[in-house]
């Protein structure tokens, strides 16, 4: 069974992830800051498939400790879905410096460093995974989410000059950019303004986390085996 490390795994797309995943046969760890009912739930319906690791990406010296207690754990890890991340917004000359500095960390710093650790096992055993959540904010921009934007941007650069760094030792790296999903981090959008970013997409509508859910499945697969330094947007053609 191959183990696939999920980060924000507790709660919107990490938890569709999860589940999918899960239901897919492989062996999951969601991680997360806490364990919500909805990832309960799912720990419970999928038979030992998931699990849950207690862990704050903001402890960066942490994540070398809880890489090598997962690989104690389970085994090393054939996947990794660097998702977790903050989602702070607000015009730029109004947000406080630390504000932008939490932002950068577990958004950009955390995922490169724990790619860092995990990927040293993949090295190792001759192969792997990495999927990195960017988000069309990065390419396309968004009022008020300049810092959220560019730490989107960040991963995709991240991703496709990884992709060429262990390519020839058959690990794969790819993103993911989702559009606008009713989740946690787009809650403080009003409806009418989800209303209208949907009326601007091909399909007319919001993309959702079981989407997003399926193209990481799809990615760590043997079928996606030649796939690597790609973005695939999962928007509904809102930037088509």
């Amino acid at each position: 069974m191959r183990n696939v490390l999920v980060t924000g795994g507790s709660r919107g797309i990490g938890l569709a992830v999860a589940k999918r995943l899960a239901g897919a046969g492989y062996q999951v760890v969601a991680l997360g800051r806490s364990e919500p009912d909805p990832l309960k739930e799912a720990i419970e319906a999928a038979d030992g498939r998931i699990r849950f690791a207690k862990f704050d990406l903001a402890d960066l010296e942490g994540i070398p400790d809880l890489v090598r207690g997962l690989k104690t754990d389970l085994g090393p890890m054939w996947g990794l879905v660097n998702n977790a991340g903050l989602g702070t917004d607000g015009l730029l000359a109004n947000l406080h410096v630390t504000q932008i500095e939490a932002v950068i960390k577990v958004n950009v710093t955390a995922p490169i460093v724990l790619t860092k650790h995990v990927v040293r096992s993949m090295m190792t055993e001759g192969g792997g995974r990495i999927i990195n959540m960017s988000s069309i904010t990065g390419h396309t921009g968004f009022n008020g989410l300049s810092v959220y934007g560019a730490t989107k941007a960040a991963m995709i650069g991240f991703t496709k000059s990884l992709a060429r760094e262990v390519g020839r030792l058959n690990i794969t790296v790819n993103a993911i950019a989702p559009g606008f999903i009713e989740t946690d981090m787009t809650a403080g959008m009003g409806a009418d303004q989800l209303k209208t970013i949907s009326g601007r997409s091909a399909l007319k509508r919001l993309a959702e986390v079981e989407d997003v859910a399926a193209v990481t499945e799809f990615l760590l697969g043997d079928d996606a085996r030649n796939i690597t330094g790609t973005v695939t947007t999962v928007d509904a053609g809102n930037t088509a």
